[in-house]
């Protein structure tokens, strides 16, 4: 598998990360066995969160002890200087380690800028000087915030969603991230759940030669996926070209991505599922959406009130009201047996 040089950090990976959030949902042991399969397979960069409830300290009872060969990227949505020293100290002392690789502002709301008057630039600053992170870092939902990131020279990397359903704005973030020297590293590569084929989403990366895809892992069955890749790199075919187009015609633009930022519905609607369900149902038909408990779930759209705040909130701008109800409507045509999934 292709090694990627991740910007200018020195750092240098195999094209295929571990993505922690999904280590959460499992036992201790169970994801050691997975972390530590993942890493005798070749994988060495590991992406976790402070709000990933437990991944941080699974991936500490993982790596203990082998810490000088895996690469370490943990992240804070702290927004105050002293939230975020405090942050960094639990992450240190849940991964075991007194250096954190590459630490990152989790889903910022605005890029952080030396002398911008929050002091959150000048705290990451000092982390460095104290030897507790090498690289300073970002995430980000909004194409906006992750550009000027990628323009400002102030970040190592970028981490933002990238996958073949990506349009022309996430490749000209890759290649400004490639023309100003910082990594770019690609969360939702599988677009929360609804690209099914790895074959075809690590084709895809193979195309880019400066991202770092992290894939959400839980069950050995997918990472086996992922680590047939390093022997056996995935390429685009003609076959492959050709479903990835008729799967960006079918699903480009206006799709809920799952982020879960729109949250909480002020009446209770779990909208990051609930706005995406037409095509959960459709792309991986199974009796467990279709029961009395998801059932009573999408009725609960018919209780929203229009307050506008999940529109507000999402990233990709999408009128979520309105996705709602198409999807409710498409739900019930599906329970009625008017249409065949």
């Amino acid at each position: 598998m292709r090694e990627i040089h991740i910007g200018k950090t020195g750092i240098t990976t195999a094209q295929n990360g571990f993505g922690a959030l999904p280590i959460q949902r499992i036992s201790r042991e169970e994801a050691v066995r997975l972390v530590r399969m993942a890493y005798e397979g070749g994988m060495t960069y590991f992406d976790t969160a402070r709000a990933y409830s437990d991944s941080e300290e699974k991936l500490g009872y993982a790596f203990g002890g082998m810490r000088d060969k895996v690469i370490l990227a943990t992240k804070s949505q702290a927004k105050t200087p002293d939230a975020l020293r405090a942050d960094l100290e639990t992450s240190l002392r849940m991964l075991k380690t007194d250096c954190i690789d590459i630490y990152q502002f989790h889903n910022a709301a605005q890029v952080y800028r030396p002398g911008d008057g929050t002091g959150m630039y000048e705290c990451m600053e000092e982390f460095k000087k104290e030897g507790k992170i090498r690289h300073i870092s970002l995430t980000a939902h909004k194409i906006g915030i992750a550009m000027e990131a990628a323009k400002s020279g102030l970040y190592a990397t970028i981490q933002f969603p990238f996958s073949y359903l990506s349009g022309e704005k996430e490749q000209e973030l890759v290649r400004t991230c490639r023309q100003n020297g910082v990594g770019f590293i690609a969360m939702k590569g599988l677009a929360g759940g609804l690209i099914r084929r790895a074959d075809a989403a690590m084709a895809f990366m193979n195309e880019h030669d400066n991202v770092v895809p992290i894939w959400g892992v839980q069950k050995e069955s997918e990472l086996r996926d992922w680590l047939s890749f390093m022997s056996r790199p995935a390429e685009m075919t003609p076959e492959i070209e050709a479903f990835i187009e008729k799967e960006r015609t079918e699903l480009m633009g206006s799709f809920c991505r799952g982020c879960g930022y729109c949250a909480p519905c002020t009446v209770g609607i779990q909208i990051n599922a609930c706005a995406r369900m037409s095509l959960m149902v459709r792309r991986a038909p199974s009796a467990d959406w279709l029961t009395p408990e998801w059932q009573a779930e999408m009725e609960k759209i018919d209780e929203c009130i229009e307050c506008g705040l999940c529109r507000d909130r999402c990233p990709y701008g999408l009128d979520i009201p309105n996705l709602l109800r198409e999807n409710l409507a498409d739900y019930r045509a599906i329970i009625a047996g008017k249409i065949k999934v």
